[in-house]
């Protein structure tokens, strides 16, 4: 992602459950830090059913629930574009649909579809698997403090394409960006024992490639603080969960997935979106044929 998506609107979708309204409102000051449109997007489920009561029902209801939340929006935000598009089909196509590859989706972690101990809903685990474009599943306790600071979780210099938009919303925030990598040593062990040089050796080249990466950022992004944090660990989910404890936003880099083709959300993507404290933000990798190695 060598271009500035923070330069596009910001998509939330609306679907009148609490989650959802903390996700427009979350969306809505995303919208007045960028200065760009909010596009608030409705999905009736009724595409094909033109002439059917039930569907009549279903976009009138569809029309009088994003008046409200453009009206909520309003009174929040008077300042922000609000833009508000009722489709037919579902949810998860319609916010793909309207984000494209550039703006960003923000939904909430649970909608009025799911079970109470389904901790994330179908619509935004869809949006999220198959994502082309940044997607924000609004997490933690509404009271949560301002911190300051916005984590991306990485792995080598290959991820600055991806971090630079997590700088940027790090930028937008007055926030400083910290980026933390976590290797584990078993990984490296293979059939046979690996010296623990070996290991030693494995955990100064992270070190290294982190501190290479942040000095790349720091260089593109005059006077936004950036930290370092190497871990070595078994859990990366567990530690990024932690590490959400005193955030604003979590990132994590996600696979572009090819022609739209595939899932984008790996074990560590899941387990942020089940249990992080504050807002996650996924944004996709360049695929790895068109990364250097």
């Amino acid at each position: 992602m060598n271009h500035d998506t923070t330069r596009a609107p910001v998509i939330a979708g609306v679907d009148g459950s609490a989650q959802a309204g903390a996700a427009v409102l979350w969306a809505a000051a995303e919208a007045y830090r960028r200065r760009r449109p909010l596009h608030l997007v409705h999905a009736t489920g009724t595409e094909g059913r033109a002439t059917d009561e039930a569907a009549e029902r279903a976009r009138a209801a569809g029309h009088d629930l994003l008046t409200k939340t453009a009206g909520t929006v309003a009174e929040r935000f008077p300042d922000v574009t609000v833009v508000r598009r009722l489709t037919p089909g579902d949810a998860v196509r319609a916010l793909h649909d309207e984000a494209g590859t550039e703006g960003t989706v923000v939904v909430g972690h649970r909608g009025l579809g799911g079970f109470r101990e389904l901790l994330l809903g179908s619509v935004g685990l869809g949006v999220v698997s198959h994502a082309q474009a940044p997607v924000v599943v609004v997490r933690g306790e509404r009271d949560h403090a301002a911190t300051g600071i916005v984590v991306a979780c990485v792995r080598d210099e290959h991820d600055h394409g991806w971090v630079r938009h997590v700088a940027r919303e790090a930028e937008l925030r007055r926030a400083a960006l910290r980026l933390v990598a976590v290797w584990n040593p078993l990984v490296h062990m293979g059939d046979t024992l690996t010296m623990l040089d070996d290991l030693d050796g494995i955990a100064r080249q992270r070190l290294r490639e982190t501190h290479d990466l942040a000095d790349a950022i720091r260089g593109e992004f005059d006077g936004l603080p950036v930290t370092v944090e190497v871990e070595g660990g078994h859990s990366t989910a567990g530690l990024l969960v932690q590490a959400s404890q005193e955030a604003d936003l979590v990132a994590v880099g996600a696979h572009r997935p090819a022609l739209g083709v595939g899932r984008s959300a790996g074990h560590v993507v899941h387990a942020l979106l089940h249990h992080a404290h504050c807002p996650v933000l996924t944004v996709p990798r360049e695929p790895r044929a068109r990364r250097a190695h």
